[in-house]
């Protein structure tokens, strides 16, 4: 398997001064808030001008969501990397159940507080958070088609992602609601997973096995 070159250096200088740039916004909105913090504001923190800001964020949204196409992204990963005899459903709710577990690493939810308090406060954050989930669902939609090999207006991959997108927004939300309300962790792990287990069972009794990444046929004998 071929692997992925390293970045340069200046192209890690880039990384460096956007991750730069992002983390004083995001301490700025949410001390303030989104609605009370201009770019101008941001860039004279960040020690930058307003356009450098522009040459890495297109609006002050996307500065909030610096990371929101890695979220866009993340359903069709874990599709595109399925182990064999896996099918889309299974990888997603084998990962989803990693996630709830802390098998693939601790939620750290006090972390969370902050960032979901100031989308709550922030009509123009609500609006791109739902702005973000309508992109992963066509991206969803995408993946599926070009995993399958079916044509692009196949109205099953979109039936199938608009579904898994219900599901997977309904724990989003249900989690934000509880990191919300500081329930702790013994109480909002075994909740959410029975909420999931039930969600993916459902959509298992609908979608089935689409999407199945067959097991490669044994080598020949010699």
């Amino acid at each position: 398997m071929a692997t992925k070159a390293k970045p340069g250096l200046r192209e890690r200088k880039k990384q460096q001064t956007r991750l730069a740039i992002s983390q004083v916004a995001t301490r700025m909105f949410i001390e303030r808030g989104f609605d009370h913090v201009t770019i101008a504001e941001v860039a004279e923190a960040a020690e930058v001008s307003v356009n450098t800001i522009f040459n890495y964020f297109s609006t002050k949204e996307e500065l909030f969501f610096d990371r929101g196409e890695e979220g866009v992204e993340a359903l069709c990963r874990i599709i595109k990397e399925r182990r064999e005899g896996e099918s889309a459903l299974d990888a997603l709710h084998r990962v989803f159940r990693q996630v709830v577990k802390g098998d693939s690493g601790p939620l750290r939810v006090q972390n969370m507080k902050p960032f979901i308090a100031t989308i709550e406060a922030s009509p123009a954050l609500r609006a791109r958070a739902r702005l973000l989930l309508e992109q992963s669902e066509a991206r969803l939609a995408q993946t599926l088609i070009e995993e399958t090999g079916l044509q692009p207006d196949d109205p099953t991959a979109r039936s199938v992602a608009a579904m898994v997108m219900g599901v997977w927004w309904m724990l989003i939300q249900d989690l934000q609601a509880r990191v919300l309300r500081d329930e702790p962790d013994s109480k909002f792990r075994p909740a959410l997973l029975r909420l999931g287990e039930r969600g993916f069972e459902l959509l298992r009794s609908g979608i089935g096995d689409y999407c199945l990444r067959k097991k490669s046929p044994p080598p020949p004998a010699k």
